[in-house]
């Protein structure tokens, strides 16, 4: 395969933050480092290693879109590269007109790694018109920038064509391609029984609405070893600090929440490095679930996974890969999933993944992006680096009163305090100092002063 690319790159990636950034848990759940959703490090840590290359530097960029940042950006960087996920959706409009701003003023390449609409499982994209232009102007303003823009899947494509943009190509989502053109996932040939380590994960809404509720109290109670992975901020922060502020708080069928049995038992957990997440659940035998991500990790540790698809980012990204999967709607509330282990067919997702990394490859090679598979290594030293991080473990409940836990906690509250009341003390001594000045008159004041005085005068009765 013949590389575009001719001299070294310096990469601008956004995402949360940079894989081998160690960041403690307290910190990372004050600044939210995953946006939100810890899914969102699986695909942007993926792209750190795919695009790094002994003659490419890749440089996170965090996830706030700063428009006065532009001119910088062209001057330090020779390309933008954007992973994304469900963009393409009515809760994510702002942010995507700010994106756009930012893209408009840039001077270098823009690639979109993996961009998706989001809307139900019928394909329907009624919900979106409204967003069309937002979607049309960003679309633009990138392939003015790029060769193509990569979609994730079927749907994704033809909502983009049916708009009248051509230069779409399906790439899936980089996350997996983590390991490059290698997928193994371990069948051990036994099915599963009531000592098996399962693993589930699901949204609030899968919870609140679809019945997965059901199904994780049925599984709870028929296998011992079942483990929930939350992805939410607010679940991470609702384990380890108790903190029930969120809207989300008032769910309490959803293992995070303290009232849920699970929470009581230590079985549930919340990762803030992908590299952890996959670590723990390479020690699983299956994983089901609603989160596309969660279930994509277990893949990439090399644990058997189905996916129960409730909306068009979960689905096209399961054809697409050929990930199994069925229509959460659709399964009955007393599932077990010892029957979507037994029925799970991996070949055509390990078959097919050569085909798709190709593709995938072709896609950054046609934007003039080089890759660690082809330019480099493969991510030799990028795993290698990855395996000296002492990474924070998963967050888990706060149950008891466990002594270091509680130290950790306490002396971040303490750093903050101290922060705080000194930030505290200089604002007071700079209002007390502005306090002390004497108050100056804007020069509007000043010249309406100058100028009324005579006119009053000319304007008074004459006596």
């Amino acid at each position: 395969m013949t590389s575009n690319v001719t001299r070294a790159q310096r990469i601008l990636l956004r995402s949360g933050k940079s894989p081998d950034d160690v960041v403690p848990i307290e910190r990372a759940l004050h600044e939210d480092v995953f946006a939100t959703n810890s899914g969102n490090l699986i695909f942007s840590d993926a792209s750190h290693k795919i695009l790094q290359t002994p003659r490419t530097e890749v440089v996170s960029n965090g996830i706030a879109t700063r428009i006065a940042d532009a001119g910088r950006i062209n001057s330090e960087y020779d390309a933008f590269v954007i992973p994304l996920a469900n963009a393409f959706r009515p809760s994510f409009e702002r942010s995507l007109e700010r994106l756009t701003q930012l893209i408009s003023k840039l001077k270098i390449p823009v690639v979109i790694l993996g961009v998706g609409a989001q809307t139900g499982v019928d394909y329907s994209a009624e919900r979106l018109k409204p967003m069309q232009p937002t979607v049309h102007a960003f679309v633009s303003a990138v392939l003015d920038r790029s060769a193509s823009i990569g979609v994730r899947g079927e749907f994704t494509e033809r909502y983009l064509r049916d708009m009248g943009f051509r230069d779409v190509e399906v790439i899936g989502c980089p996350s997996m391609f983590l390991h490059g053109s290698r997928l193994d996932i371990r069948e051990t040939g036994r099915g599963l029984g009531p000592e098996s380590r399962i693993a589930i994960n699901g949204s609030h809404e899968a919870v609140r609405k679809l019945g997965l509720g059901k199904i994780i109290n049925r599984t709870h109670a028929h296998y011992p070893h079942l483990r929930f992975i939350g992805q939410n901020i607010s679940e991470a922060r609702q384990l380890h600090w108790r903190d029930m502020s969120h809207k989300n708080a008032a769910l309490t069928d959803i293992p995070t929440h303290p009232d849920h049995p699970m929470y009581g038992e230590d079985k549930v957990r919340v990762y803030i490095d992908p590299a952890t997440w996959m670590d723990d659940l390479r020690g699983f035998d299956f994983s089901f679930g609603s989160r596309i991500h969660g279930n994509i990790a277990a893949l990439l540790a090399g644990t058997p996974a189905t996916v129960l698809c409730s909306d068009s980012r979960t689905l096209e990204l399961c054809r697409y890969f050929e990930i199994p999967h069925r229509m959460l709607a659709k399964v009955p509330s007393d599932l077990d999933p010892a029957d979507l282990y037994a029925e799970a067919d991996f070949g055509p997702l390990m078959r097919g993944h050569r085909e798709r990394f190709d593709r995938f490859v072709n896609f950054l090679d046609k934007n003039g992006l080089e890759n660690t598979f082809t330019h480099g290594d493969g991510g030799t030293e990028f795993d290698r680096r990855m395996s000296t991080l002492a990474l924070p473990p998963g967050v888990r409940p706060w149950i008891g009163a466990d002594a270091p836990a509680m130290s950790g906690r306490l002396s971040w509250l303490q750093t903050q305090l101290t922060e705080l009341t000194a930030q505290h003390i200089q604002l007071k001594r700079k209002t007390a100092k502005n306090n002390a000045l004497p108050v100056q008159r804007s020069a509007y004041q000043r010249a309406r002063s100058a100028v009324g005085r005579p006119i009053k005068r000319a304007l008074r009765p004459s006596r």
